[in-house]
């Protein structure tokens, strides 16, 4: 019998090591391919690129006004951009607040209805959006996000500087000081550290649609959304996949300061946990083989920590044996957050990570388990999985 928990013991602590040498691998080129993306600046050039920045909005009365006001503020030619918001069947007074705020600009703005077609009304949004764009290049962001006075300078100087056809920006949620908000900013800064790594080692996998511009033409050309529209979510990735799909297009990260877009993150724990769900469940339908060898490992990595705590109560596995894998696991994570923080002017959130990672395994593991077997509420719409 004693024999037999031997070999139990040996062969459960073996794939621990399997699954925490791919983590290894896996985060660690993350981080090393994170500094492999430069920094870029602003050139002193005039601006030459017109943008259409498409907007879909689902009652946002109460956030839109950032957004509306850091459009006012944008340092770039009033006659260069158009703002196209598509209303996907408000019920509050979002337009009113839209027409009201832009009235008062020169700025170039159109206000649509949504014409829901699939299962996934925000491609519809961006679609209607871009059909009725003036401009080659198209800008998405959302309805709860402030963008920087540098924004669109940003996207110009680097489409001037850079043979490219979509463009992978920053976003970063607004700093808070409760224990949700942090979190959250924490871990949406481990996803941004990820998708700059991803960049750097010529496997990107992840992007966000707040901050996200490619050629109108190109995305014509691919189809657009054609496809994944039976997707709820998956307006930003499965567009990037196809353009990285197309050995005519060029996708590449603006690794700027100045280009980072602000937005708000969930008010709580029940919003949270449905967006995550809406987030995962898209995963299963990723084509790259390096996006879901990703999502795996890190799955793994996390159950495994659980699984080990339950071992370790059972007398079944050493103890000093899961802690050298948490403190591996916590020391990469940590890692690649440092350098996201620095890039996204938000050190101080590193302070939280120190309670967060206790947390996250648990959290990771729970969404994981919902996305498959479950089905989720997003704005007020109900979707299966």
């Amino acid at each position: 019998m004693k024999q037999l928990l031997i070999a139990d013991l040996s062969n459960v602590l073996a794939i621990f090591i399997l699954i925490t040498l791919l983590y290894l691998f896996l985060i660690g080129s993350l981080i090393i391919g994170f500094d492999k993306v430069e920094t870029f600046y602003i050139p002193e050039l005039k601006a030459k690129t017109k943008f259409s920045i498409i907007v879909p909005f689902r009652n946002e009365a109460e956030n839109l006004h950032l957004l509306l006001s850091s459009f006012s503020k944008l340092e770039y030619p009033i006659n260069m951009f158009q703002l196209i918001f598509i209303n996907d069947e408000s019920s509050d007074d979002s337009e009113n607040i839209i027409a009201n705020a832009l009235n008062k600009t020169q700025i170039n703005f159109r206000i649509l209805q949504n014409e829901v077609s699939s299962n996934s009304p925000k491609k519809d949004a961006i679609s209607l959006g871009i059909d009725n764009a003036e401009n080659d290049w198209i800008i998405t962001t959302d309805a709860d996000c402030k963008v920087p006075k540098y924004w669109l300078a940003s996207f110009d100087g680097f489409i001037q500087r850079q043979s490219v056809d979509m463009i992978i920006a920053p976003v970063v949620y607004f700093e808070s000081e409760s224990f949700l908000d942090r979190f959250q900013m924490l871990d949406n800064m481990s996803l941004q550290g990820a998708s700059v790594g991803g960049f750097g080692i010529n496997k990107p996998f992840l992007c966000n649609g707040a901050n996200l511009a490619y050629r109108k033409n190109k995305f014509l050309k691919l189809r657009g959304f054609e496809g994944n529209k039976s997707i709820a979510s998956g307006d930003d990735i499965f567009a990037m996949q196809k353009f990285i799909e197309d050995p005519e297009c060029r996708v590449s990260y603006l690794k700027s300061e100045l280009a980072i877009v602000e937005t708000l993150s969930q008010p709580n724990l029940k919003s949270l946990i449905a967006q995550r769900i809406r987030w995962a469940a898209k995963s299963k339908n990723y084509k790259p083989i390096y996006a879901k060898v990703v999502a795996v490992s890190v799955f793994l990595m996390n159950a495994a920590l659980i699984a080990g705590i339950i071992f370790v109560v059972l007398g079944l596995f050493p103890l000093k044996n899961l802690l050298s894998i948490f403190v591996i696991k916590i020391s990469l994570d940590f890692l690649l957050l440092f350098k996201a923080a620095r890039f996204l002017n938000k050190d101080t959130i590193l302070l939280s990570y120190v309670w967060s990672c206790f947390i996250y395994p648990f959290f990771t593991v729970y969404i994981a388990v919902r996305s498959v077997f479950g089905g989720y509420k997003w704005k007020d719409r109900g979707y299966l999985r």
